[in-house]
């Protein structure tokens, strides 16, 4: 792991982006936004799974009417996703958004994204400039590249400073892979901003967590980012859990539990995978209170030396596992008592 890029410090809704601040995860609500009751319900649902920000969309005055509602029902900061009509961006900011979301190049002329600007700056309000390659301006910058990305990200940057607004966080989404990992390695190359991670249009689950995945994965593995989204087809549930676990499992921020299994072969001579699966769903029904590492293993080759490096955890064998904790073995129980025995093993800690 190298170590992280130093950006700027910037403050949403009391929820600090860059600097030494810790990769915060975000979603955003797929809701309709005038639908306050079935959005605030669904953002309810991301907050309880750890969703640090929660972005939605503002398509019109109605939806941008809705924000003072939503904003008053949740717990974690909102932001405003603010397209072609600045006016819906002074709005948002009335309804007292923690952040805009917004592409200065679409919202009208100078003297509009210096109003914009202008109020943004008044409330300590700051300003994401998200630049995707499916809608940078192709006449000015050419097809995307990640060259044409950062630069078209730039200038939207340069329309901000010139009005004297620096509380900026950069993003620059590519559904293609490499060209989104090189957007953002020239970007941290060339500004400090905090830099908002993602792979736009990833896809469904399957096939979007392993692109964002490596994408984001691997920028975070260079010290290069500072709060991400992962953009899935489906369940924005899932997008946190995702963002979690590529932050989990480089060590960035620790999960309540840590979840080891083996793959199962044939030596396997227990019912793993329901025993995993019946592991895990209890952990998340009642997550430890610190950062645990649990393990449940198939059989006597890697089993009893993966489960006595976790805190807790079992190394099965024919019909039963070995319970382990904290690097000693404890005993050996039947197979249809070994979730009930590791989770107690898991309430003593």
């Amino acid at each position: 792991m190298a170590d992280r890029h130093k950006t700027r410090n910037v403050s949403v809704g009391g929820v600090e982006i860059g600097g030494d601040a810790s990769v915060s995860v975000q979603s955003m609500a797929n809701t309709p936004t005038t639908d306050v009751k079935a959005t605030v319900a669904q953002i309810k649902r991301l907050e309880a799974a750890g969703c640090d920000i929660i972005r939605v969309a503002v398509p019109n005055h109605e939806a941008a009417a809705a924000l003072k509602s939503i904003k008053q029902a949740i717990s974690i900061p909102l932001v405003a996703d603010i397209h072609f009509d600045y006016k819906l961006a002074l709005a948002s900011l009335e309804a007292g958004v923690d952040k805009l979301r917004i592409n200065p190049g679409n919202i009208g002329s100078q003297d509009r994204v210096e109003i914009v600007a202008k109020a943004a700056k008044e409330r300590n309000v700051p300003i994401r400039i998200g630049v995707n390659a499916g809608s940078i301006d192709r006449k000015r910058y050419g097809i995307p590249t990640a060259e044409s990305l950062v630069e078209s990200g730039l200038d939207e940057v340069r329309v901000l400073e010139k009005l004297g607004f620096e509380d900026i966080v950069l993003s620059l989404k590519a559904f293609d892979v490499p060209t989104m990992i090189r957007a953002y390695e020239l970007a941290s190359e060339r500004c400090d901003y905090p830099l908002h991670l993602g792979v736009t249009e990833a896809g469904l689950a399957w096939e979007g967590t392993i692109r964002s995945c490596v994408g984001i994965g691997a920028l975070l593995a260079e010290g290069i980012g500072d709060t991400l989204r992962v953009s899935l087809t489906g369940d924005t549930v899932e997008e946190v859990r995702v963002g979690f676990e590529i932050l989990n499992s480089l060590g960035l921020r620790k999960k309540a539990f840590t979840l080891v299994s083996c793959p199962t072969c044939g030596r396997c001579a227990i019912d793993l995978t329901q025993i995993a699966d019946e592991v895990r769903r209890r952990l998340e029904a009642d997550p430890p209170s610190k950062p645990i590492t649990v393990a449940v293993m198939g059989c006597v080759v890697n089993g009893p030396g993966e489960a006595s490096l976790a805190d807790v955890g079992i190394a099965g064998g024919k019909g039963a596992g070995i319970l382990f904790a904290k690097g000693e073995m404890l005993r050996t129980v039947p197979e249809d008592a070994l979730v009930d025995e590791l989770m107690n093993e898991v309430e003593k800690l």
